[in-house]
C-alpha cells in the first residue's frame, strides 16, 4: 500500500476551485490548501460586503493560514469572457495548471421563487413552474463545467498533466425531487465521461466527485429544513478528498469515473477532524 503525506503534497501544484466563496467550494478550496498548493478561488463575493455568507477574500486568507496560498478571483460564470480571463490570468502569473474542480452551480434564489415557495426543492411538477428556472440550474453549472474545462484543458496539457473535478451528485442517477437540477447533474456525468476519453492521452484525468451531507452555511443558518446535522461532514472533508485524488500518482486509473467522497474516505483513509490530513493511505 503506497502511503503518501497530505500536507505538503500539492507544493508546487497550482489549482483552480469555482463557485469557492463558500459552501463545499470553499471547502475543497481548503482542502486544497491544506495539501501546500496554491488555489485560484472563483465567485462573485468578493468581500465579506457582497455576501454574509462568506467571500473570496475570506477564502484565501483561510487558504492562507493552512499552509497554502489562496488567490481570489472574481468571476460571473455566466459571462465566459470572465471565465477565460481566469484561465488567461493563471497562465500568465503561473505557468501551469494542475487541478480544476467544477464546482460552481447557481439555483434560484428565495426571492425569486413563486409565492408560498421557501425552497428551489419545492419548484414542481416541472410544468407548474417557469421555464426559466432551467436555466438557473445549468447555465451557472453544466455549462459553466464544460466552458471553465475548455480553458483549463490546454493549459493542463502543456503543464504535463492534471485533474478535471467535476463536483455531482446522486441526482444523476435518481430522482430527487427537481427534473431540472437531475437532468443538470446527469449532464455532468456524460460530461466527465467524454472528456475523459479525449483527456486521457494527455495523463489530465476527468472525475465526477459526490459529495455527502455536508454542513455548509445554508445548512448551518437554516434549523427548520435541516434539525439535525449531526451526520453531516465539515466542508473541508470533500477538500481531502479531491486532495488525496491529486496527490494520488495512478489517480489515471479512476479517470471516466464517479466517486463519492465517502469511499475516497475509506480508501485513503481521512476525516474531516483536524489534523487527520497528516497521512493519507492510497
Amino acid at each position: 500500500m503506497l502511503i503518501f503525506a497530505a500536507v505538503g503534497a500539492l507544493d508546487g501544484k497550482v489549482a483552480v476551485v469555482t463557485g469557492a466563496s463558500r459552501g463545499v467550494g470553499k471547502g475543497i478550496a481548503l482542502g486544497l490548501g491544506e495539501s501546500g498548493a496554491t488555489v485560484y478561488i472563483t465567485g462573485r463575493s468578493l468581500d465579506s460586503s457582497d455576501d454574509h455568507r462568506g467571500s473570496l477574500k475570506q477564502t484565501a486568507q483561510e487558504i492562507d493560514r493552512l499552509g497554502g496560498k489562496g488567490i481570489p478571483a472574481r468571476c460571473d460564470h455566466a459571462v465566459d469572457e470572465q471565465v477565460k480571463a481566469v484561465f488567461d490570468r493563471v497562465r500568465s502569473e503561473q505557468g501551469r495548471m494542475d487541478i480544476l474542480v467544477n464546482n460552481v452551480m447557481s439555483t434560484p434564489q428565495r426571492s425569486e421563487l413563486p409565492s408560498g415557495m421557501s425552497s428551489f426543492w419545492e419548484l414542481r411538477p416541472f410544468w407548474a413552474i417557469p421555464v426559466k428556472f432551467w436555466d438557473s440550474f445549468n447555465n451557472v453549472g453544466l455549462r459553466s463545467h464544460y466552458v471553465a474545462s475548455a480553458f483549463a484543458a490546454p493549459l493542463m496539457i502543456e503543464t504535463g498533466g492534471g485533474l478535471v473535478v467535476c463536483i455531482s451528485s446522486g441526482g444523476a442517477v435518481q430522482y430527487v425531487g427537481n427534473v431540472a437540477y437531475g437532468v443538470g447533474k446527469a449532464g455532468v456525468e456524460k460530461l466527465v465521461g467524454d472528456m475523459a476519453a479525449e483527456l486521457r492521452p494527455h495523463n489530465v484525468a476527468s472525475i465526477s466527485v459526490w459529495p455527502g451531507f455536508t454542513r455548509t452555511e445554508d445548512v448551518v443558518d437554516d434549523p427548520v429544513r435541516y434539525p439535525d446535522i449531526s451526520r453531516s461532514a465539515a466542508p473541508i472533508f470533500n477538500g481531502r478528498a479531491v486532495a488525496a485524488l491529486a496527490a494520488d500518482p495512478k489517480v489515471i486509473e479512476k479517470t471516466g469515473t464517479h466517486v463519492t467522497v465517502k469511499d475516497l474516505a475509506a480508501e485513503y483513509g481521512f476525516s474531516d477532524s483536524p489534523g487527520s490530513n497528516q497521512r493519507i493511505g492510497a
